[in-house]
């Protein structure tokens, strides 16, 4: 099978590290969650569904299925075809039991997804111990790839030290932090906390002033009073390091009180962003990955993700999808399902077409990522070619000639001990 070919006439190791569609009749297809085949390769996909994170989850839920379907168009892993398993996270209390049921009950080879911070790092431990490897791809703690870290996990999503250096090292080049006032609206929990310390930590170190920080309950329906206190305070910037559908209450409602206070902030997600609509965003943000980059493997994967769901793909599902593609194209290279083989291998260094530019690669210490990031300005208007064209990409973190790992945390700044 290692030759076989796709209806589209690419091998199945083209397919595996692009992102080109080469769709046939038969194949698995939205939901993608079929019976599980002593046979198959067998996925289990866990993020939230519900919720205040409900809207990523879904777009993460979408993009895990293309991945499967374009693989078993093109005969599958390993000569076998891939399952999908896929459950509501719902949160942190449950997200280590539906893993558990994941590895135990359906008896996944690899387990992928999550995006909230509290939940990743339950599912981390659950995969450490029943020996499971783990694709995390929307988890932003810094924690979980520093003392939270273990071997049998890792990080497609960037930590939010990833974020901050992107945006922050732009804002410091256009005299945006030196002796400028901050104002931040923190969500009240673990990616939060780690996120406004992360943030502080680097805006104070070059020169920048916290004025406060607000601990935000998430799904807060009404932020009046905070934008009442933001406006007696007269910041330079607001900084937020809110999450999910709350980065879209928040970005309506500071714009309904027209304060000239600019926006900014430690994390951004497009379909939030998509959420608050053109009118109510402005500025310069940092984007994991965004659907106007123009590589080859992006636009396809854009237009296969739009042709099939009828919207373009927002970074979480780059992220699963990608996750997908780099564990069957490390099963493929390593002939076989054993995870210490795949980690072993995972971290030697192996690169992995991510859909841009630059290939990336997992840091062998902390099971990082190693990415470029992108600094995104708002459009105007007038600009944009349709409801989803809000941002113009305005240059790569860390640059085409500095080292991939310029963003990331340090060993300093990073506690991650294997064992």
């Amino acid at each position: 099978m290692k030759n076989s070919k796709s209806a589209g006439g690419l091998s199945r190791r083209q397919v595996l590290k692009s992102g080109v569609t080469t769709l046939m009749a038969g194949a698995v297809g939205f939901p993608a969650i079929i019976r599980a085949q002593s046979d198959t390769i067998r996925i289990g996909h866990i993020t939230p569904r519900s919720g205040f994170l409900g809207t990523l989850g879904d777009y993460g839920f979408r993009g895990v299925n293309l991945a499967v379907e374009e693989i078993n168009a093109a005969g599958g892993v390993l000569g076998r075809e891939v399952d999908l398993f896929s459950e509501d996270s719902v949160g942190s209390a449950v997200a280590p039991t539906k893993a558990q049921k994941l590895i135990e009950r359906r008896d996944v080879h690899f387990l992928i997804g999550e995006i909230s911070s509290g939940s990743g790092g339950g599912v981390m431990a659950t995969a450490n111990r029943l020996k499971t490897l783990y694709m995390q791809t929307g988890c932003n703690s810094d924690a979980l790839r520093g003392e939270k870290c273990n071997r049998y996990t890792f990080h497609v999503e960037a930590g939010n030290t990833m974020y901050t250096k992107t945006i922050g090292n732009w804002q410091h080049r256009a005299g945006n932090v030196q002796g400028k006032k901050f104002y931040m609206l923190t969500a009240d929990y673990a990616f939060g906390h780690d996120l406004a310390r992360v943030s502080t930590r680097f805006l104070t170190d070059k020169g920048g002033i916290i004025m406060a920080n607000e601990l935000i309950a998430t799904g807060t329906p009404d932020y009046s009073p905070y934008i009442l206190k933001i406006k007696a305070a007269n910041p330079d910037f607001v900084y937020i390091n809110l999450a999910g559908a709350d980065q879209t209450t928040f970005l309506k409602q500071y714009k309904e009180y027209g304060l000239p206070f600019k926006v900014s902030g430690g994390v951004m997600d497009t379909a939030q962003f998509w959420g608050a609509g053109i009118e109510s965003i402005t500025g310069y943000w940092q984007s994991l990955w965004y659907h106007g980059l123009n590589t080859d493997s992006s636009n396809a994967f854009t237009a296969a993700f739009t042709e099939k769901y009828k919207k373009p793909p927002e970074n979480q599902a780059w992220g699963d999808y990608i996750g997908v593609k780099i564990m069957a194209q490390a099963m493929e290279e390593a002939k076989t399902t054993d995870s210490r083989k795949l980690i072993a291998l995972l971290e030697s260094g192996m690169e992995f077409d991510i859909l841009k530019p630059r290939q990336g690669q997992f840091r062998k210490w902390d099971h990082s990522l190693l990415q470029q990031m992108f600094v995104v300005k708002v459009k105007d208007k007038a600009d944009m070619s349709d409801k989803w064209d809000i941002f113009e990409v305005v240059e790569a973190s860390p640059g085409d000639n500095e080292p991939l790992g310029a963003i990331q945390p340090t060993k300093d700044e990073n506690l991650c001990k294997m064992g």
